[in-house]
């Protein structure tokens, strides 16, 4: 038998970074909580059987194996405790909780109430990081000391139907929120610890921070140069890695996201179509292409599916989570000093 699941919010996140990967694994898609028009024909297009709900108690009525809170960032938290407090194991998109006092929060109710919670940093298995991973583990470019990781774009206006662009802080608005989460989780992942020893967070446009420059200095030696900007007329590499044998840079963001708005989908976990992005290794004047590992979002909710029939761990632990969110709230006030 499937494994039900409901997601609260079935916008771009709740469809297509959501319902289609669960889809994919085996999870049954039983209902979403939207009132939108247009997002409940989306959800009948996608999961004909499935429910489209107003509140969350009535989406957790249907009987869920899995909540998904794919929902405003302001609703995360109340959401996922609604979830476990009805004894339901919670995914929560990035991030997890607005501040680090939030996201606390929600785990101690999940200890509390002896239910897993743990949250998608779907990042984790980007091409680009999953090649990086690789390329550590062989040891090409040497003592590693320096990781420059990015999402520019140039978008002088904002988007006005995005709520991420014109929200404030307070709301869950910005990329400090919406992409340095991916930023940190990532260099964390391949680095290791690390302090924030400088925060750039500005709005450019006016409204939510648009600009966004972390250092991260590693225990490992290694720090991290980490942009998130919507106003950058010449966006740089999507990452550079140097070590002091060379260096590996990817240009191109991993072509999962695009796959899945054209509405493909990974067939049983795992993608049919290439999911590669290109890296090129760098020595000096020395250059040749290496070899990419193919990205695959739809692991996440592989192991996610496994951790519930207790055959595995979670994906992003509550720890993982706890370590991103104190850097997050640390940059918010390293920045205003």
């Amino acid at each position: 038998m499937s494994l039900r699941v409901g997601i609260s919010g079935y916008g771009l996140a709740g469809r297509y970074f959501h319902g289609a990967l669960l889809a994919s694994v085996g999870f049954e898609v039983v209902g979403a909580v939207t009132s939108n028009p247009d997002r409940i024909a989306h959800l009948k297009e996608d999961f004909p059987d499935a429910m489209a709900v107003s509140t969350i108690d009535e989406l957790i009525a249907l009987g869920l194996d899995l909540l998904v809170v794919a929902s405003a960032n302001t609703a995360h938290a109340s959401d996922a405790i609604a979830g476990l407090r009805a004894k339901v194991p919670v995914v929560i998109d990035k991030p997890m909780g607005r501040t680090l006092e939030e996201t606390v929060a929600i785990i101690n109710v999940a200890t509390e109430e002896g239910v897993p919670v743990t949250t998608y940093f779907n990042r984790l298995w980007d091409s680009d990081i999953l090649t990086l991973k690789r390329a550590l583990d062989q040891g090409i470019l040497g003592n590693i000391f320096r990781f420059d990781s990015r999402f520019e774009r140039f978008r002088p206006e904002p988007n006005p139907t995005s709520w991420r662009e014109r929200s404030t802080t307070v709301e869950g608005g910005g990329n400090l929120l919406d992409l340095q989460p991916h930023l940190v989780s990532t260099a964390l992942h391949l680095f290791g610890p690390a302090e924030l020893v400088h925060a750039s967070v500005r709005s450019i446009r006016g409204y939510a921070d648009d600009d966004v420059v972390l250092v991260l200095k590693h225990d490992s030696g290694v720090d991290s140069y980490l942009s998130a900007s919507a106003i950058i007329g010449a966006p740089g590499p999507r990452i550079r890695l140097s070590g002091d044998r060379g260096s590996i840079v990817i240009n191109e963001l991993d072509p999962q996201e695009p796959l899945l708005r054209s509405g493909k989908r990974p067939h049983d976990g795992v993608w049919v179509e290439d999911t590669r992005s290109k890296a090129e290794l760098y020595r000096g004047d020395a250059q040749e292409e290496y070899e990419s590992l193919p990205g695959n979002y739809a692991t996440f909710y592989s192991m996610v599916h496994d951790a519930l029939q207790g055959k595995g761990e979670w994906p992003v632990t509550t720890s993982q989570a706890i370590a991103v969110a104190t850097i997050i709230d640390q940059a918010r006030e390293l920045s205003i000093r």
